[in-house]
C-alpha cells in the first residue's frame, strides 16, 4: 500500500514506460489473434489496461465519469499507445491534485469493499503488471519478441552476447 503520492507517481511513470515498451512490440497482424477461446487478444488486453485507468479512477472518486468506458479499441496500435499515455498522464495529474499523503488511509468503496486510497494506488500498479504478464505469454506463443521489463528478456540476453537464463 502506498503511503506517499510521490512514491506512487515515480512507480507509475516507470510502469508506463514498461507498458509502452510492451505495447510497442505488438504487431497489427497479431494484435487481434485469440490463441484460445478463453484468452483475450493482445489488443483487448492492452485496451483493458488502458480503460482501467479511468474505470478505477472514477470508482475511486478521482474522475467524475469513466471517460473510456464506452469507447471502442483504437484502430491502430499507435493510437492505442497514445491513448494509454494520455490517460495515464491524466490519472497521475489527478492523483497529485486531489489526494495527499495524509489522506491515503481514507477509505473508498471499491467493488463492494472498503479500500484505503493507498491500496487503490497499489492495485493500479499490480493490475497492470498482471495483464502485461499475460500479454508476454501470448506474445511468446505468437512468435513476437518480448521486451525485458523487470530484467532482461531472452532476446536481450542474446543481444548482450550471452545465453538466455533458464
Amino acid at each position: 500500500m502506498y503511503r506517499s503520492i510521490e512514491d506512487f507517481l515515480t512507480t507509475r511513470k516507470e510502469e508506463e514506460s514498461s507498458t509502452v515498451k510492451l505495447f510497442s512490440n505488438l504487431t497489427e497482424e497479431t494484435k487481434s489473434v485469440k490463441i484460445h477461446e478463453n484468452v483475450r487478444s493482445l489488443e483487448r488486453l492492452a485496451w483493458h489496461i488502458t480503460q482501467t485507468l479511468t474505470e478505477m479512477g472514477k470508482n475511486a472518486g478521482l474522475f467524475e465519469t469513466d471517460l473510456l468506458h464506452e469507447l471502442p479499441i483504437p484502430a491502430t496500435l499507435p493510437e492505442l499507445i497514445e491513448t494509454y499515455v494520455n490517460y495515464n498522464t491524466l490519472l497521475m495529474r489527478t492523483v497529485r491534485l486531489k489526494w495527499t499523503d495524509s489522506n491515503l488511509d481514507d477509505l473508498v468503496n471499491m467493488y463492494g469493499e472498503e479500500w484505503k486510497k493507498g491500496k487503490i494506488l497499489s492495485v493500479l500498479i499490480a493490475h497492470e503488471s498482471h495483464h502485461r504478464s499475460q500479454m508476454t505469454v501470448i506474445m511468446r506463443m505468437l512468435g513476437l519478441p518480448v521486451p525485458g521489463i523487470y530484467g532482461p528478456s531472452k532476446e536481450e540476453w542474446a543481444s548482450f552476447g550471452m545465453p538466455p537464463m533458464d
